[in-house]
């Protein structure tokens, strides 16, 4: 099966090849070997959703292997969709703005930027392997964004998007990450029962 290596020590594999290789069935037991109890939007689009979601094109899944016990195990994921988003000018220091009107347009009327940019959808560990820490946090969004430059370097672009639960902890994560908060997002109907809050932090990043 066809995989990058984009930190040593971890395979990555494009739901869509792995689908294209083996049955189905085969493909969705190794899905819900996923589990994340700390959240279920997480845990439930990789079990039910990424599978479809890939086939459509809506968003593209890319599975992280750990070698364990002499195979591989899932040990994370992330799902990268591409979005255009609107980003007032307040939000954004004097630098990033120097930056980011170089990949988006500025929208007089409405007083915001305009820009299109790859979102990272879903993004999460497999806590059924927590113990044996296969994977860090930061590792796992190290390689989602490796990704992103990788695709951008052949089709041009900086910038990184992505929208999380508006939990202190989880914000410094990204911030320590070098994302910086934007906007909020109110929730939509169907994200109501597995989020909690009202709405989500949307944040962005230039990989420079």
């Amino acid at each position: 099966m066809k995989s990058d290596v984009i930190l040593k020590g971890f395979s990555i594999v494009n739901l869509s090849d792995m689908i294209s290789e083996l049955e189905e069935d085969r493909v969705k037991d190794i899905l819900l070997d996923f589990c994340c109890p700390i959240n279920k939007d997480v845990e439930n689009f990789l079990r039910y959703k990424a599978i479809e979601f890939s086939k459509q094109s809506l968003a593209k899944t890319h599975l992280i292997f750990c070698s364990y016990k002499s195979k591989l195990v899932l040990a994370a994921y992330f799902s990268l969709s591409n979005k255009f988003i609107q980003i007032e000018r307040e939000a954004l220091s004097k630098t990033l703005r120097k930056r980011i009107t170089k990949f988006g347009s500025y929208d007089q009327n409405i007083k915001k930027y305009i820009i299109s940019a790859p979102l990272i959808a879903q993004l999460g560990k497999n806590f059924k392997y927590k113990e044996l820490n296969l994977i860090s946090g930061d590792e796992l969004l190290k390689i989602a964004c490796n990704k992103i430059s990788s695709i951008q370097s052949d089709l041009g672009g900086k910038i990184v998007y992505l929208e999380c639960e508006d939990v202190p902890k989880l914000k410094q994560f990204y911030i320590d990450n070098g994302f910086v908060e934007f906007a909020k997002r109110p929730l939509d109907r169907d994200e109501k029962d597995d989020l909690s809050g009202d709405y989500l932090i949307q944040m962005v990043k230039y990989l420079g």
